[in-house]
């Protein structure tokens, strides 16, 4: 039995992934007067707020000052945060409070390994805050993203080692990541874009004790 459950929030959680697009859309309106190409969504998810605007101005082809790139990055955020503040109890993915429940009571600790900086405060206006036993703050590891290091340290925070956990994720560079963590990998979504996976469920329903038991036992 595993020991410890490693979350992503945004798309694993709550729909938040959505949210920071069109925060990324309207900054592009607002500064650039561009539209957004749909395909750059994909790119963005999962990695840090600097990584998604350098994807973002990659594709605009477009070069900024260290002061400008900070000035938008936090403007990003502004813009997120307000897109935030409309979150309640009801933006909970179908069957992640009842899978959170299942979880604790089997004593499994949980942590949140986000890369988003509002993870406290996205899961206070959830309802959720309690559950969690850690929250690991992104900007206190040294690699993002594909790098295992947010895993690892949400591990070790519950004083557990990586392959005493399973980790849960809706993109590829969170897989990436769990994997390369050691702990087993569950993804939610596409199984042809997320086939890294130890486990693949298409959405948040199929998410249950029974099924992350078997496949941490396989």
């Amino acid at each position: 039995m595993f020991k410890g459950a490693l979350f992503d929030l945004d798309g694993v959680i709550a729909n938040t992934a959505d949210l920071h697009f069109k925060a990324w859309q309207k900054l592009a309106r607002n500064y650039f007067k561009a539209e957004l190409p749909i395909e750059l969504e994909e790119k963005t998810k999962g990695i840090s707020r600097s990584d998604s605007l350098q994807v973002i101005l990659d594709s605009l082809k477009i070069t900024l000052t260290s002061t400008e790139f900070s000035h938008l990055a936090n403007e990003k955020n502004e813009i997120y945060k307000a897109y935030l503040d409309k979150l309640t109890v009801a933006d909970i993915l179908p069957g992640i409070d009842n899978f959170i429940a299942e979880l604790k009571t089997q004593h499994i600790r949980l942590a949140l390994a986000s890369a988003s900086q509002n993870g406290p405060v996205i899961l206070q206006k959830l309802g959720l805050a309690t559950a969690f036993d850690t929250i690991v703050d992104p900007k206190q590891v040294a690699h993002g993203k594909p790098a295992p290091d947010i895993f690892i340290a949400a591990a070790q925070s519950l004083n557990l080692q990586p392959v005493q956990c399973i980790g849960l994720e809706d993109s590829i560079v969170g897989i990436t990541a769990i994997n390369a963590s050691g702990a087993i990998s569950i993804a939610i979504g596409d199984a042809a874009k997320l086939k890294a996976a130890y486990k693949i469920v298409a959405d948040t329903t199929q998410l249950n004790l029974a099924t992350v038991t078997a496949v941490f036992k396989h």
